[in-house]
């Protein structure tokens, strides 16, 4: 079983909202079919698939990470030999909002808001 954190790590990454503490009502995000379907699937996984989730979940903490690690770069267009990649942002988003997407498809739904229908999860 996923645990409180891996699942709101997997909510985030497959550009769902926050659940919240308690349910209010019956109206808002929590009634959507695609956030019920990731909510019973995260509650029902088999241990083999915990085990791709939570390769998943190492991946993409990793290259969500290395985002504003690319920051340490962006003073500086050329040192001796070595040419900054002035893409490097938006190709690490990219990279990131891909293994996302693959996130989403191994659940079998759609990716959330966050991620938006298609494109980047975040602009440059």
């Amino acid at each position: 079983m996923l645990t409180d954190q891996q699942k709101t790590d997997t909510r985030r990454f497959c550009g769902y909202p926050a659940y919240g503490a308690s349910p209010a009502g019956n109206i808002g995000w929590r009634f959507y079919t695609a956030y019920g379907l990731l909510e019973y699937r995260m509650n029902n996984l088999s241990d083999a698939e915990i085990v791709v989730v939570l390769g998943y979940l190492a991946t993409l903490t990793q290259l969500e990470a290395a985002v504003p690690a690319s920051s340490e770069n962006l003073d500086s267009d050329a040192a001796a030999t070595w040419r900054h990649n002035r893409d490097e942002v938006a190709n690490r988003l990219q990279l990131f909002d891909g293994w996302c997407r693959r996130l989403c498809g191994f659940f079998g739904v759609p990716p959330g808001e966050g991620l938006g229908s298609s494109g980047l999860s975040w602009t440059v």
